[in-house]
Order: C-alpha cells, then structure tokens, then sequence
C-alpha cells in the first residue's frame, strides 16, 4: 500500500499518513497535491496543503523503501 507520512512545518507532533494503493503526490505551484490514479476520474486531487506549511513528505509504504522518499521545497 502507497503511504506518505506528512510532517507539518508548524504543528509539531501532529502529523499525518495517508494512505491508497494508487496514491501519488506532486509538488505544484507552491502545493502538495496527492492524487489518486481512479479510472473514472484520472489523477483527482484527495488532498491539496500548501507547501509552506509542510517540513516533508516521506514515503513510508509498508515495505519501508527509502527510494520513495520525496521532501517538500522549503521555503526561505
């Protein structure tokens, strides 16, 4: 299962997973956007938070590979 574990810039401890078999996540515009890859409606957007208020996005699938790790644009 396709896993992201969202740690938040601001609010320290809580962050959040969310979770899909046919999750992605791109970086956009100053967004994280997750998509789903559905066949009815392609590459629809579950969730949108602004990249500002993200430290990281690291993927933590079950299998725990590192490979998958992504970490948001920082902004200075």
């Amino acid at each position: 299962m396709t896993r992201y574990l969202i740690v938040h810039a601001e609010r320290r401890g809580d962050d959040t997973v969310i979770e899909d078999p046919d999750l992605t996540v791109e970086f956009i515009d100053g967004w994280v956007l997750f998509k789903d890859r559905d066949l009815i409606q392609p590459n629809r957007v579950v969730l949108a938070i602004p990249a500002v208020q993200v430290a990281r996005v690291e993927r933590v699938d079950d299998e725990q590979n590192t490979e998958g790790t992504e970490l948001a644009p920082r902004k200075e």
